[in-house]
């Protein structure tokens, strides 16, 4: 089983809706079983500027995670997807364990 990880922001779009949802809609065209999307509430990213969630700020500048756990063939699959809108998302990928104890 492999974890795919994208990064987002809130305020990125494709197709009139926001990255995230997309990303989430594409998923389950696929069958992917589930996935969730995580926003941040505060974090600094490769140019160094803190974004912080506060009641004044306007929406948009925070991370989103959009998480998958699912087979080799689906995040080959999904990543296909991304590459073909010609997205230039960050992920990450790498093998898990997972199960019920």
């Amino acid at each position: 089983m492999d974890q795919l990880t994208f990064y987002v922001t809130e305020k990125q779009l494709h197709a009139g809706v926001p990255l995230y949802e997309w990303l989430l809609e594409e998923a389950k065209a696929l069958g992917i079983l589930g996935g969730s999307a995580f926003r941040a509430i505060a974090g600094f990213g490769r140019h160094g500027r803190l974004r912080e969630e506060t009641f004044f700020e306007l929406a948009g500048e925070l991370a989103v995670k959009v998480e998958f756990i699912l087979d080799d063939k689906l995040a080959e699959q999904i990543l296909q997807r991304v590459r073909a809108q010609n997205l230039n998302i960050f992920y990450v990928r790498h093998n898990v364990q997972s199960g019920i104890a």
